[in-house]
Order: structure tokens, then C-alpha cells, then sequence
């Protein structure tokens, strides 16, 4: 049976909100009679998406408002 899990990517400085942010991805697992799959990325979201889309100025993917910049 597949799970799914938010597993951190990275923490980095974000120049837009000007503090480190917890950059995350949603992964599947495969399942245990496919073991040579990687796991597959499903969403990406950040620890200050909230705040970020308070702003009206366009942020980045993780955020969900902007899919053509990714900050990694």
C-alpha cells in the first residue's frame, strides 16, 4: 500500500518575506512490489505560504502563485 508523506526539502532564506522558510515536498512511496521506482512527487508547499499570499506582489511555486519560479 502506497503512503503519502511531506518530507522536508530544504530551509533557505526567502528574499520575498525576509526569514528562513521550510520548503516541503508531498511524496508517494512505491509499493513494496515495485522497489526500484523512486518516490513520486505529488505537491510542493512552504512553511510561509500563508503570509506569502497575503501579499499581492506573485511569490513562487511553493506557494502557489507563481508555477514559473522555483527558489531551489
Amino acid at each position: 500500500m502506497t503512503q503519502k508523506k511531506w518530507k522536508l526539502v530544504e530551509v533557505r532564506y526567502c528574499e520575498h518575506v525576509g526569514h528562513e522558510v521550510r520548503l516541503e515536498a508531498q511524496m508517494v512511496d512505491t509499493p513494496e512490489h515495485l522497489p526500484d521506482q523512486p518516490p513520486h512527487i505529488l505537491a510542493h508547499r512552504c512553511s510561509n505560504a500563508i503570509e506569502c499570499n497575503k501579499i499581492e506582489k506573485m511569490a513562487c511555486v511553493y506557494c502557489g502563485t507563481n508555477p514559473n519560479h522555483n527558489p531551489l
